[in-house]
């Protein structure tokens, strides 16, 4: 970043806030105070107002992008994000399943990405909230399929809320694949829909493993409901467009999680 050429007003200096993290997601303090050459406490609350205002979310020693309470891009959409740092999860995760296991496997661009390479695989038992996800095994696989009821998210190709989440609580599966649209440090993984996070929560409950499918332009992000946190899976996997800084916070989980950068 550099420096702005002349001392701003303080509306103008949060403006200019919210735009770095538009472009980069998260924010440090120092940074910041060189920058607007300001002092640490002037950013401090400027980050305090912004926070209370409902516009970014704070942390220790700055500050993380806050994701829209209740807005999520639908299905066909994400499809065109990423792509293929999605297929290079999914290549890496099938890696993981071996034949007669049982899975669960959440909805999500990133798991239909997984579910198209499961017909190498035979005698699965998969168990699912995705529309999609479903009817592709049912055509291509000779995967036992069972799909889980309750309300269809309209756009999203889905099932979510308490009954969904119920008929999952029963089921004990080997291995649940799980897709997040935001995470940071401090707020762990989190979604816009309450109504999926039960679902999710139900299939980490469940899992023996749990493996969490997630982009790294969801890092450092923060959706409305929080369902996870990194203690609640073993393994991590993500593309190599991670940043360093990320990289060496999650090494510093390697007793607990093994991470994956494909």
């Amino acid at each position: 970043m550099k420096n702005v050429s002349q001392p701003l007003f303080a509306e103008e200096r949060k403006k200019e806030i919210l735009d770095l993290l538009e472009k980069q997601n998260k924010v440090f303090v120092p940074d910041l105070c060189d920058f607007f050459n300001v002092s640490p406490a002037t950013i401090r609350t400027d980050l305090r107002i912004l926070d209370n205002e409902g516009l970014l979310k704070r942390t220790h020693g700055g500050a993380v992008k806050l994701s829209k309470a209740t807005y999520e891009p639908t299905s066909d959409f994400k499809l065109s994000q990423k792509s293929e740092e999605k297929k290079k999860i999914a290549e890496y995760a099938i890696q993981l399943i071996e034949n007669s296991d049982t899975i669960a496997l959440d909805t999500g661009t990133t798991t239909l990405e997984l579910a198209k390479l499961l017909p190498s695989k035979h005698g699965l038992t998969v168990i699912t909230n995705d529309i999609a996800i479903a009817t592709f095994l049912e055509q291509n696989s000779d995967a036992k399929v069972i799909m889980l009821g309750g309300i269809i998210r309209r756009g999203f190709n889905c099932t979510a809320g308490s009954f969904a989440a119920k008929m999952m609580q029963p089921f004990n599966v080997d291995k649940a694949f799980i897709a997040s649209n935001a995470f940071s440090f401090e707020s762990g993984f989190s979604t816009p829909s309450t109504e999926q996070a039960e679902v999710k929560r139900a299939m980490i409950h469940s899992a023996a493993k749990v493996n969490m499918l997630i982009d790294s332009s969801k890092f450092n992000c923060i959706a409305f409901y929080r369902f996870a946190e990194l203690e609640d899976i073993d393994q991590l996997i993500t593309d190599n467009l991670l940043s360093s800084e990320d990289r060496a916070i999650l090494n510093g989980y390697q007793d607990t999680l093994k991470l994956a950068i494909v």
